[in-house]
């Protein structure tokens, strides 16, 4: 089965959402006022790229029955106080709307967008057809003028078949461990594939489209491996004993959001390891499209156990202790490292 018409609509959808970010992200970053503790520009970006992804599949698929699994609902800006940023929100989606010129409509007002956020209440699940989102994945990449991500999937009866990873900070170029992540050079990748299609690469202003491949590294020692940019978000620890077990030499790339699974997906790097903290569930919305990404680009992407990830539990993965993600050679190897790593974990940290 072909899904063209839906992965055209996601790439709309996403390129549009990126433009909406980073209008609010070029404003943060100019402000001499804005403190770091301060959430509320990440807020109305967070907010506004849900509405305008969900305003967009509705337009360009208007035929298709329509489910979300998305990380916003709406409670918050319909409280008291709540009034102005909703202004502010409807504002930018609007001016995104207009200077993009593709529909022939009024103004959105505040309700229509309230409504579009909370089309995202979804619980997904194994069957139908639902579309899954984070609307801004790497949030205090975000707020740092770092990496961060719109990512978009569509499930079909619990697979997912398409993904649209955009990355609006990414360098077209490869990224490697001296160089800095953040606006230099030329920035703005948009990535995407659909079942049995392979993965793609173009930049967000929309240039020709390259596929693209993971890193064909066979020896450990040669290949470099991505993770998390917040110790808060992945045990640094332990990937780091996963990597001397395995023989890999450089130093861990950590960049913030999916646009780990972009780079993956074009060999940037040959391996990528996530453990959360013991308690963290994951969700279906941090992984999705990010992992088709990788997984038509070649690669492969395992929980700790060596199994798939599964999307089609509802809104949580049920994972063995964290995501693996390397090419085929790469990972039986890597599969054993970090069971051996895991093993010595558990056997020093005994539980109470």
């Amino acid at each position: 089965m072909s899904y063209e018409k839906e992965l055209k609509a996601a790439k709309k959808a996403a390129s549009l959402a990126a433009q909406l970010c980073q209008k609010v992200q070029k404003a943060l970053l100019q402000s001499d006022v804005h403190s770091k503790s301060d959430k509320s520009p990440v807020t109305v970006a967070d907010y506004g790229s849900q509405a305008l992804v969900s305003f967009v599949l509705g337009k360009e698929l208007p035929t298709a029955s329509f489910s979300m699994v998305a990380e916003e609902d709406s409670a918050d800006l319909r409280k008291d106080g709540g009034q102005d940023t909703l202004e502010r929100i409807t504002k930018l989606i609007n001016d995104t709307l207009s200077s993009d010129g593709s529909y022939d409509l009024s103004p959105l007002s505040g309700e229509d967008v309230l409504t579009a956020i909370d089309s995202g209440k979804s619980e997904g699940g194994p069957n139908g057809r639902h579309w899954v989102l984070d609307p801004i994945d790497g949030t205090k990449g975000f707020l740092r003028g770092d990496q961060y991500a719109i990512a978009l999937a569509l499930l079909d009866e619990g697979k997912v078949v398409l993904g649209v990873l955009a990355c609006p900070n990414l360098p077209l170029q490869p990224i490697g461990n001296t160089e800095k992540h953040s606006l230099q050079n030329q920035a703005g990748c948009l990535f995407f594939a659909e079942v049995g299609g392979g993965t793609h690469m173009q930049s967000l202003d929309g240039s020709l489209s390259t596929k693209v491949h993971v890193s064909s590294t066979v020896n450990p020692a040669e290949a470099s491996f991505f993770e998390s940019y917040e110790a808060a978000h992945s045990l640094h620890d332990l990937s780091s004993s996963i990597a001397t077990k395995l023989g890999v030499q450089a130093p861990p790339v950590r960049i913030d959001s999916q646009a780990k699974y972009g780079a993956l997906s074009r060999g940037d790097g040959a391996i990528y390891l996530r453990f959360p903290h013991k308690g963290y569930r994951e969700k279906i919305w941090d992984h999705a499209a990010g992992c088709i990404v990788v997984t038509e680009a070649g690669g492969v992407v395992t929980d700790a156990g060596g199994n798939p990830l599964d999307f089609s539990k509802g809104r949580f993965l049920d994972l063995d202790t964290g995501i693996i993600v390397t090419n085929q050679k790469l990972m039986p190897l890597l599969l054993k490292a970090v069971q051996d790593a895991l093993s010595e974990s558990s056997q020093a940290t005994p539980s109470l």
